[in-house]
């Protein structure tokens, strides 16, 4: 089955192919000429995956999917939430965010009341007909006082998630893609999907 996974986050679009399996094809706005940044000016995880599958799709009308994540930090009253990836400014880079992120939680020490913290995911799907349906994911865990582990993206080095003693930096793809807040999200797209078959 051919659908458009509406990113440009070549991360993503790996993590996806590998969640979604050999059933699906994935293509991206750029293989339909849409190579501008998809607004994602919402102030939720949900309404931004919404908006930007509908942009896509106005664009193709062909079925698409979109995703927006976010990080939620309980000791900064919910932070960086659905500003995760621009959280240290518009520049979007991870090392930045991650600096931020724990330089806040070190400033706050023992009254922060812990490290808890969770991953959101909403998954977007926009039917040929325009039909539309939303998948949500959670991952719960906490944050690490610093870097650990190589791989993933984003957040990752400093997520550990709950009954975890690594971080999802530290987990292989396979393992990280059974626990993760993406994870659930994009299973429970696939079996939508598959279901329509």
């Amino acid at each position: 089955m051919q659908i458009i996974f509406a990113t440009s986050n070549q991360n993503k679009l790996i993590e996806a192919r590998s969640i979604l399996g050999p059933s699906f094809t994935l293509l991206t706005p750029a293989d339909y000429g849409i190579t501008e940044d998809i607004p994602e000016t919402s102030g939720t995880i949900r309404g931004n995956a919404i908006q930007k599958a509908r942009y896509v799709w106005e664009r193709t009308g062909l079925p698409c999917f979109a995703d927006d994540t976010g990080l939620e930090v309980d000791a900064l009253n919910g932070a960086p939430g659905v500003f995760s990836a621009r959280y240290a400014g518009p520049g979007k880079n991870s090392e930045d965010n991650i600096d931020k992120l724990l330089g806040e939680l070190d400033a706050l020490g023992e009254a922060a009341g812990g490290r808890s913290a969770r991953f959101r995911c909403s998954v977007a799907l926009m039917e040929a007909d325009g039909r539309l349906t939303v998948f949500d994911g959670i991952a719960e865990g906490n944050i690490t006082s610093c870097r650990c582990g190589t791989r993933g993206f984003g957040y990752d080095p400093v997520f550990r998630p709950e009954g975890m003693e690594k971080s999802f930096s530290e987990l292989t793809e396979q393992e990280k893609n059974v626990i993760s807040h993406r994870g659930k999200a994009m299973r429970a797209l696939a079996g939508y999907l598959l279901s329509l078959k």
